[in-house]
């Protein structure tokens, strides 16, 4: 390690948040380590965050560090060794005709629509049911990160029909990661979710990226389940990264 790298890490600043309802588990009590938000090197520093099993939200880049608890696993899938199973195949089969276009991440009347409808139904009461413009460029897409909006869409007869979802997807060297996604509550049928994360593994795979991101796995909550699906699938256990077996993610 060169003296100019050592240096900037001696430069990094974190800082712990207060004690606070856990927002997977209320009953627990959660806190996070957290990349200084002033620090004008963020940007540079967030690839490495990434592979040290942070996660970005807004313009925090943070982690969870909560006393007595180690449930929030950090999650990746190697793109080149990924292969879908019987259900993801389909899944994309199902939705072969949906139109996939990358897009700058900037908000449209049509993607806020949607956003506030996916929230009004998955997170009724939740604290983001309220959301509007403002809320939505904080939470989505932040001052200073390389993100991109995927749109997945019908098909229509003289262009792409009506927006089906959106996943707000990140661009760092040698790596996507999934910030969010929100789709259409009526369409649930479909899959978005897990089609939305396929999309990326392409899209991954079309750019040379070796890993996606997928934030945090929690063992046992229904939300998270469905990350344990694709396979093989790498955790972070504080030092390393390493593949979960089967036995690990379910």
């Amino acid at each position: 390690m060169g003296s100019e790298k050592s240096q900037d890490i001696d430069d990094l600043r974190l800082f712990h948040t207060a004690e606070h309802p856990c927002g997977y588990w209320p009953q627990r009590i959660a806190r996070d380590l957290v990349m200084d938000p002033r620090d004008p090197q963020l940007p540079r520093w967030y690839p490495q965050a990434l592979q040290w099993g942070f996660r970005r939200s807004g313009d925090i880049v943070y982690r969870p560090h909560c006393q007595g608890c180690r449930a929030c696993v950090a999650v990746r899938i190697p793109v080149m060794r990924f292969r879908p199973d019987r259900s993801q195949r389909r899944c994309l089969a199902r939705n072969a005709d949906v139109v996939t276009r990358v897009l700058p991440p900037e908000r449209t009347p049509e993607q806020l629509a949607l956003y506030q409808r996916y929230l009004g139904a998955r997170h009724r009461n939740g604290g983001m049911d309220d959301h509007g413009p403002s809320e939505f460029d904080q939470f989505l897409t932040g001052r200073w990160s390389n993100g991109r909006f995927i749109e997945l869409r019908d098909p229509g007869s003289d262009g792409p029909g009506p927006l089906l979802a959106v996943a707000v997807t990140d661009v760092v060297p040698g790596a996507l990661s999934a910030v969010y996604t929100f789709f259409d509550p009526d369409q649930a049928r479909r899959g978005l979710g897990t089609l939305a994360v396929l999309r990326q593994l392409q899209w991954a795979a079309e750019q040379g990226h070796p890993h996606l991101y997928l934030g945090y796995w929690i063992k046992g909550h229904p939300k998270m389940d469905y990350k344990r699906r694709f396979r093989p699938l790498e955790g972070f256990n504080g030092r390393n990264w390493r593949d979960m077996d089967a036995g690990e993610s379910t």
